[in-house]
């Protein structure tokens, strides 16, 4: 049985920090606006969904490109 990997957001802040990017530009690739984002960075639940676009993302698997597309 595969072993269930729990998704831990809780240093979402430190990821976006060492990519140079504001909390606009970090957050609205998910489609999240800036204040959305900071209550996330500031401990609030991160939406399943969102949880695993960003997993996603940060792992490599979905690029900026399909990010940006999804979004238009």
């Amino acid at each position: 049985m595969a072993r269930k990997q729990k998704l831990d957001f809780s240093n979402v802040a430190d990821t976006r920090k060492k990519q140079d990017l504001n909390q606009h530009a970090f957050w609205i690739r998910y489609g999240v606006t800036q204040s959305g984002g900071s209550r996330y960075e500031s401990g609030r639940n991160i939406p399943k969904p969102l949880a695993i676009l960003l997993w996603l993302h940060l792992s490599g698997k979905v690029s900026d490109k399909d990010l940006a597309d999804a979004l238009k």
